[in-house]
């Protein structure tokens, strides 16, 4: 990755080393409190596989009453979120990049990006992940590959809790911090169900995401324009006003009407996923969480406003206003769903590809029940 010529589309280990050295330091915690912390997290994280379980209704115990999760939990850092998603996207873009490296030398743009190699790509990237690190607070990585220090599933998957995200959004908030960890700990649990419990769920999503990669037609060039804009905003560097509706979302690379077909499918799942997340977290809640109803009026209204403008120009060119409205979006359906079915019957959303809501399903619940639930139930 060293060579020139020869140099992958991105150098990774310099996206790692990028991330690492821009990302900003974490709240102070001392050595008794950090190792307090994760024990915490680690007890909560393995206390929400049964609060999970009761309210969904999903991955029931079997006879012996055990519930079997292979999927590991790892509390790490801001430098241990940046390498579990480096591997991570490694894995996932590694057909789209072989892709733009065969053809990178016979399109306009593709001579400039080969000859800077993979290091210019690499250090955009990693002022990309530099950002993101401090704002994560769990993640369950759905294809993440395993490694010596990051351990993972045999098919993939791991659950991430970032400590210090966590205790600095906490005290931000000024929230009880046992309540808050065991809040997030709920929803991270809850993605790591809908991976376990629905055998199929994985494949479905990555068949999706390397369709859409494999519609991709872009030249090196182009992307490097699109990385490059998105480092001149993490640095400030755009002049004041282009930050506005000018910006582009790094998802505005789709070009083709089936990528649009594809990405409404995935933005509907995702919508899906994380509504019921949300759901879920506020349903145990005032059960195990006596401050839940505050903790969510005050996370609420952080995850509206962001930290700031440069903040805010950032969600729109990596295209996270999208990923907010997927939460409201899909707690709106989730909630609705359940409220008129019953939990059962929300569930039957986890039978097969076909039973998942699609884009507009997710903005009108009854058609969803209609489609589902009264064509199988034999209603006219």
């Amino acid at each position: 990755m060293t060579s020139i010529g020869g140099a992958e589309m991105v150098d990774w280990n310099l996206a790692v080393a990028t991330a690492t050295r821009f990302v900003r330091p974490g709240p102070e915690v001392s050595r008794d409190e950090a190792r307090a912390i994760v024990a915490e997290l680690r007890k909560h994280a393995k206390a929400s596989e049964a609060h999970v379980r009761a309210f969904t209704r999903m991955a029931q115990p079997d006879a012996t009453g055990e519930t079997p999760h292979d999927t590991p939990v790892l509390v790490v850092d801001r430098p241990g979120w940046i390498r579990a998603n480096v591997a991570g996207f490694r894995a996932v873009l590694k057909p789209l990049l072989a892709k733009m490296e065969d053809r990178r030398s016979t399109v306009p743009g593709g001579a400039v990006l080969g000859a800077v190699g993979g290091k210019v790509t690499g250090v955009e990237l990693g002022m990309l992940l530099s950002f993101l690190a401090s704002r994560v607070l769990g993640q369950y990585e759905t294809f993440a590959p395993a490694s010596r220090s990051l351990p993972a599933a045999a098919q993939g998957g791991r659950l991430l809790l970032v400590a210090p995200n966590i205790v600095h959004v906490e005290r931000e908030l000024e929230v009880e911090p046992h309540d808050f960890r065991l809040w997030v700990c709920l929803h991270e649990e809850t993605h790591r169900t809908q991976f376990t419990a629905v055998p199929w769920l994985r494949d479905h999503i990555e068949g999706e995401i390397q369709s859409f990669l494999g519609e991709t037609d872009i030249d090196p060039g182009t992307l490097l324009e699109r990385l490059r804009e998105a480092a001149q905003s993490l640095a400030g560097a755009k002049p004041e006003g282009e930050e506005g509706e000018e910006s582009r979302s790094l998802v505005d690379l789709v070009q083709t009407p089936a990528q649009r077909e594809i990405l409404g499918r995935l933005t509907a799942v995702m919508s899906l996923l994380e509504g019921h997340a949300d759901y879920v977290m506020d349903g145990v809640g005032p059960d195990v969480v006596p401050s839940v109803a505050e903790i969510r009026e005050k996370f609420q209204k952080r995850r509206a406003s962001g930290a700031g403008r440069l903040d805010l120009a950032l969600r729109k060119l990596l295209g996270l206003d999208a990923k907010l409205r997927q939460y409201r979006d899909g707690e709106r359906f989730v909630r609705a769903v359940a409220e008129e079915v019953g939990m059962d019957g929300f569930n039957r959303v986890w039978t097969s590809p076909n039973t998942l809501p699609t884009k507009q399903e997710i903005a009108k619940p009854a058609d969803w029940i209609a489609r589902v639930h009264r064509k199988a139930d034999g209603a006219p």
